[in-house]
């Protein structure tokens, strides 16, 4: 291995270090309590070897969101894989995704609630999340029905399933209820 190579190792390392306790940071006492201050002490590196990686912790939440972007494709990948009925497979992709947001609150909002300086919907949009919305896409545009583009049909059931996750965890929704407006989400949108 050269050295170069090794170089190149060890700042990817410290940027996923950087990166995996910007998120812990955020996970335990909110993305406010990230600084860039904060995160030197707690990698025991400089200030400015962390400005080396990241600009600043716009491009931090970034790459958390980029990294949960992944994650929650994989949730939503694992829990449809092999399901064979149409309407389990949109209920099973509702509930991983309700329950990837609830169980990463931090990371569900560098995605979708904070600004990451991250284009989404635009050529320029990063493969992460292009993938993310594949993901839902894979399962959900069997069920848009005739005549509806699948694509938007993603983005409404989408849309729908972060509405749902946003009003549940700030407490506006009754808990009691999250099964059956699960259900009635996909029976009243998903064509089956």
């Amino acid at each position: 291995m050269s050295v170069q190579d090794r170089k190149q190792r060890e700042r990817a390392e410290r940027e996923r270090l950087i990166v995996a306790t910007a998120r812990e940071l955020a996970e335990q006492q909110g993305w406010d309590a990230v600084t860039t201050r904060r995160l030197a002490e707690r990698i025991e590196y400089s200030q400015p070897v962390l400005y080396s990686h990241f600009r600043g912790k716009r491009e931090i939440i970034g790459a958390v969101a980029l990294e949960a972007a992944g994650e929650l494709a994989v949730a939503v990948r694992a829990a449809t894989a092999g399901v064979e009925d149409p309407r389990e497979r949109v209920v099973a992709l509702a509930r991983a995704y309700l329950d990837f947001a609830a169980r990463n609150v931090a990371a569900y909002d560098a995605l979708f609630q904070l600004d990451g300086g991250l284009a989404f919907a635009v050529e320029e949009t990063p493969e992460p999340l292009k993938d993310g919305f594949a993901a839902l896409l894979e399962s959900l545009g069997e069920v848009a029905g005739d005549g509806v583009d699948p694509g938007l049909f993603t983005e409404v059931f989408w849309a729908s399933l972060h509405g749902l996750a946003t009003l549940s965890r700030t407490g506006r929704l009754l808990p009691g209820d999250a099964e059956p407006r699960l259900e009635l989400l996909v029976d009243r949108l998903a064509v089956l």
